[in-house]
């Protein structure tokens, strides 16, 4: 009886031990593509992952920092995209690369007045990714949330259903309405 739990044990932990490559951790080993780490990280930032702080777990196997800090607003984007083509990157080292990354924003939400500024432009970073142990990690920079459109606005709109002051929910209102006209083509 001892051995076959023993040798159940062993088949569990082998299991486990496969499994690991599914996970976002698992993802981006240095085998891999490293535009792949900063995809997935700015997939989850244009969701919304970095909107509340329980969300900071999901966003952990892709950055270098320990903290978030705090934002006072929120780049709205309509789209981003990472530039795949090796000979627009700058190779640091063997192990490191600053990979450009343009923003289509579409203008910036700030916390403490619960208002928009329209600011359509187009924003270009480079996003510094290295081997960390063995894996591809987000070094630099820390960039404030750059959320979709669409995400930007559920996410008020959970707001004003939280809401139970009227003055802050008509401020709300009008957040909600700012967001949804930003990017139309005027009538």
């Amino acid at each position: 009886m001892r051995r076959l739990t023993i040798y159940l044990a062993m088949i569990l932990l082998l299991l486990a031990v496969a499994g690991t490559g599914d996970s976002p951790a698992g993802t981006w080993d240095l085998k891999k593509d490293p535009s792949g780490v900063v995809k997935a990280y700015l997939s989850l930032d244009m969701k919304g992952a970095r909107l509340e702080a329980i969300s900071w777990e999901t966003l952990k196997p892709y950055i270098a920092w320990k903290e978030e800090p705090s934002w006072e607003h929120v780049v709205v984007i309509e789209s981003y995209e990472v530039v795949e083509d090796v000979a627009a990157w700058e190779i640091l080292g063997l192990m490191e690369a600053l990979i450009p990354v343009r923003f289509q924003v579409l203008g910036v939400m700030y916390w403490e007045t619960a208002s928009f500024v329209p600011e359509s432009k187009v924003e270009e970073f480079r996003v510094r990714v290295k081997a960390v142990g063995d894996r591809w990690r987000i070094i630099e920079p820390q960039l404030a949330p750059h959320v979709g459109q669409k995400r930007m606005i559920n996410f008020v709109r959970q707001a004003m259903l939280q809401e139970t002051d009227g003055l802050k929910l008509m401020k709300l209102a009008e957040l909600r309405d700012e967001l949804r006209k930003v990017g139309r083509e005027p009538s």
